[in-house]
This record gives C-alpha cells, structure tokens and sequence, in this order.
C-alpha cells in the first residue's frame, strides 16, 4: 500500500514539473563578471523571473571567454552549442564581442527557426545587420549631440574628447567624436580632441589610467573648471571620475554608462552582493557618494546600465515575439521591453543607417535620458536632435 502511494506521488511530481516545464528555450551568452558584470547581472534577472533550463525554466545563460580576442573559436563555438537544443527558439549574445557574427551564421544554416539578437557589437554595423534578426546599439549619434548639450546646459564651455587610435577607426565612435565636435562649435563651446594611450597597448590598464590620473589636473589648469570630458574607454573612466570629483569639471555619463560604470572605484562605493542588479538602490548610494565629494551638479550616467537593461530587454522582447505578443522589428515594442525594467527612466533612439544612406531596420540604436547626481534627469530623451547632426560622417 505504501509502496503504490509512494508510486502515485511520483507520478503526480513529474505530470506536476512536465506541465511546468517551458515551451521553449531562449539562450543567453554575456561576459563573466570579471569582463561584463553588468550584462551578467541581466541574465541572472532573466533566469529569476522564467527559471533555468536545467530546472524546466525557459533561459539557458552561458558565458564567453574573458581573453575572447585570443579565443575566438571557442566564442563561436560556445554560441552555435545553443542551437542543439531542439526547443532553443531565441539567442540573445550581449555584448555580441567578436565571433558573433560567424556564430550566427553557422546557427542560420543549422536553424532557421531561432532568432539571433545582437547587443553592443563590436564588430561591423552592416556584418551584424546581415546575420542578426535584431541588434541594438547605443545612438552614439544622438548622443554626440545630446552628451555635449548636457554639458552646455549644466555650465561648461569647453568640451574634451578623450580617445586613442583603434576606438576612433570604429566607425560610430569616430564618427559620435565627429559630431561631437560640430556640436560643440554650434553651442559656442571649445573643443579639445585628446589623444590619450591605449589600454591594450605596452602600457597597459595601470599606464592609460595613471596618464589620466596625472593630465587631468594639467587640463582643469590650462582649460578652467568649466571643461566636460569625455572618454571612449571605460579603462580610462575611473580614475577621470575620481579626479573631476575631487577638483572640478563635468562628466555627463560613461562610453556604455551605468551607476557602476568607473563610480564604486573612484569613490569607494561599495556595492554589496544583495544590492548587486538593483539599480536604484545602486544609483542612491553612489548619489550619496557623489553629492559628498562636491559632485553635485557636475557628474552624471544613466540611471539603469545599458548592459543589464540590453540583456533582459532582448531576452524579453525575444520572449514576447516567440508568443506572439510582440513584432520583431517594431520600434515600440523593443522600447516597451526596455521600460518593463527601467521604471522612471525615458528612453529614445532611431534606426541605423549605413554608409549608402540606408536604414537597417533590423539595428536599432538607443539612448536613455542623462541622470546628474543632485539634479536628476536631464530631459534629454525629450529632445528632438537637429537633423544635421545624422548626416555627419555620412
């Protein structure tokens, strides 16, 4: 008699977890925490909010190489592996590093039935355009005007463009300088192109950050506290924030912002592991932070990181257009994804268009309003962008 009721609850366990089971897969594969903790952290929220494969749940998260320069077929590799799960409907890779469009193709050829969504490529607009059915980038367009406006409306009048050689032969980048530049001259601000050492260069991370360290108080002298600077390379942005925060000048947000992107080191903010994902308890505390070094008023970033708001946006839109509740490429529902996880924060952006002056209706580019520290937001995503500023670099 035990033995047949025992036989029965088992039975009624697995009928119970089968009908729980997802009706289908979408794959993560983000950075580890060491390279990309942020697009990590998203992940992490997917798999809380629909389960884990392994468990019956709907998302299976893997991570690529740190070194992925180097190991580029292993990259690959781990993301076409995906696609052998019969029930993988949708592949999200944020950022997409590297691989990621050989990685699509192999998939493609494989299946047809899985969506391919790309976040922050770092490789060619029109290669991602060609193998993704969706990729989403940050409008550095938009945002050329947009970051050097802030500036202006908070009180510089002088803007510092700080860069190296490789990131200004990637084409949004040096074209978003570009732009930059023309902005500034329309506001009546000075521009200032600097030259700065690459990270990846002989003298590594500890050299590009002690040449900050170092040229800043030089900068703040020579070009008056009423100078804004801007860095492409997040290596460089710690030691830019603990500096201006200690003697003057604006930083309007980060190459990728986020609360965590380059505040916790420069002003030792320390981030517990429970609030590690929740960005408003994370903005409040470097708020704090800010607003006791002097930053009031001078420092900004986004108020949700562009890394964990891409990676839950994709899986969700990618989730929604599985079930039917959502278009691939329709503009509203991508933003209407992106809203469900940045309560309070306005977002905005416009479709790619390439080199011949076409639209790729399936690579989106977005920004999310300015947050300064002590102000809050800056309305900027209310902004309309003056029309000639998408023609340059064209």
């Amino acid at each position: 008699m035990k033995k047949s009721l025992m036989m029965i609850l088992l039975l009624v366990m697995l009928i119970s977890t089968s009908a729980l089971a997802a009706d289908f897969h979408i794959g993560i594969v983000t950075g580890t925490v060491s390279q990309s903790e942020d697009d990590l952290r998203g992940a992490e929220q997917m798999i809380k909010e629909y389960g884990d494969t392994s468990d019956g749940g709907m998302i299976t998260h893997i991570t690529y190489p740190d070194n992925f320069m180097q190991e580029m077929e292993t990259t690959i590799i781990q993301i076409v592996s995906l696609a052998d799960d019969p029930q993988m409907k949708a592949i999200v890779v944020n950022q997409a590093v590297p691989g990621t469009v050989e990685a699509f193709r192999r998939i493609r050829e494989m299946r047809s039935d899985i969506l391919l969504m790309a976040g922050a490529p770092h490789e060619d607009p029109d290669m991602l355009a060609d193998a993704a059915d969706l990729t989403v980038n940050p409008d550095n367009v938009a945002r050329g005007y947009l970051i050097v406006k802030a500036a202006q409306e908070l009180g510089a009048d002088t803007f510092m463009h700080i860069s190296f050689p490789r990131h200004m032969s990637y084409e949004l980048l040096s074209r978003r300088r570009d732009i930059m530049q023309e902005a500034a001259e329309d506001l009546g601000m000075t521009f200032i192109d600097m030259g700065s050492p690459d990270p990846t260069s002989d003298v590594g991370v500890a050299g590009a950050q002690q040449f900050i360290l170092e040229k800043v108080p030089a900068w703040l002298e020579q070009y008056g506290n009423n100078t804004a600077f801007f860095c492409t390379n997040d290596a460089h942005t710690e030691p830019l924030l603990k500096r201006v925060a200690e003697l003057g000048g604006y930083f309007i947000e980060a190459d990728l912002p986020s609360p965590t992107m380059g505040y916790p080191g420069a002003l030792a903010v320390a981030i517990t592991e429970d609030e590690k994902g929740n960005w408003p308890a994370i903005l409040a505390k470097v708020e704090d932070k800010v607003v006791e070094k002097g930053g009031s008023g001078r420092m900004g970033t986004w108020a949700y990181s562009f890394g964990y708001s891409t990676t839950v946006a994709l899986a969700e839109h990618a989730k929604r257009v599985i079930e039917g509740d959502a278009e691939l490429l329709n503009m509203d529902d991508v933003m209407d994804a992106y809203q469900k996880y940045t309560p309070g924060a306005g977002w905005n952006g416009s479709l790619y268009v390439d080199a011949l002056g076409i639209d790729r209706e399936n690579f989106i580019l977005i920004y999310q309003d300015t947050y300064v520290f002590g102000k809050g937001y800056m309305g900027m995503t209310d902004l309309e962008v003056p029309a000639k500023y998408f023609e340059v670099g064209q």
